[in-house]
């Protein structure tokens, strides 16, 4: 598991994956990213922060070099993180993506990124789990609830078990 020392969250960079393809899950993700930046942590929401076709430099940009820039920029800020939060019942692959990228990341450099699921919809994708194996094995902890995930940011790895998965 993560010993990585969160108590002082200033610095601390969180990459918030999550879906975007409702306005509800755009507005969650705005809503838990602005409590985590009150909070005092400093938060990557590609939705917000990341490529998007109708901003500069952007939007002079083809799609194919667009999606070229939105790789490079969400790659960069994966590896920048210092904690991973994946939200979501069922990540997409983008998402699964950007977990493997993080996950791959800590273990080849014996890192102390702090990889986290957000997990709100009690609905099971698998018989016996809610996740599949390959999402929820690299996570070193999955909540179930905002204030679940703002407590584990808040305490230092070793008491961060509390209320997990």
């Amino acid at each position: 598991m993560a010993s990585l020392i969160l108590g002082a969250c200033r610095d601390v960079l969180i990459y918030l994956a999550g879906p975007l393809f409702s306005e509800a899950e755009r507005r969650f993700n705005l809503e838990l990213a602005h409590r985590l930046e009150a909070t005092g942590f400093d938060v990557f929401l590609p939705q917000r922060d990341g490529v998007e076709r109708d901003r500069p430099p952007y939007d002079t940009m083809t799609p194919e070099e667009r999606r070229h820039a939105m790789f490079h920029l969400d790659r960069t800020r994966i590896l920048d993180a210092d904690v991973f939060v994946l939200d979501g019942r069922i990540p997409d692959e983008g998402a699964c993506v950007e977990l493997g990228i993080a996950y791959y990341q800590k273990y080849l450099q014996n890192g102390e990124k702090l990889l986290l699921g957000l997990h709100t919809d009690t609905r099971a994708a698998f018989i016996g789990g809610r996740l599949n194996p390959m999402v929820r094995i690299p996570l070193d902890y999955v909540v179930d609830d905002e204030e679940t995930l703002l407590r584990l940011l808040a305490e230092q790895g070793s008491s961060a078990g509390a209320g997990t998965e």
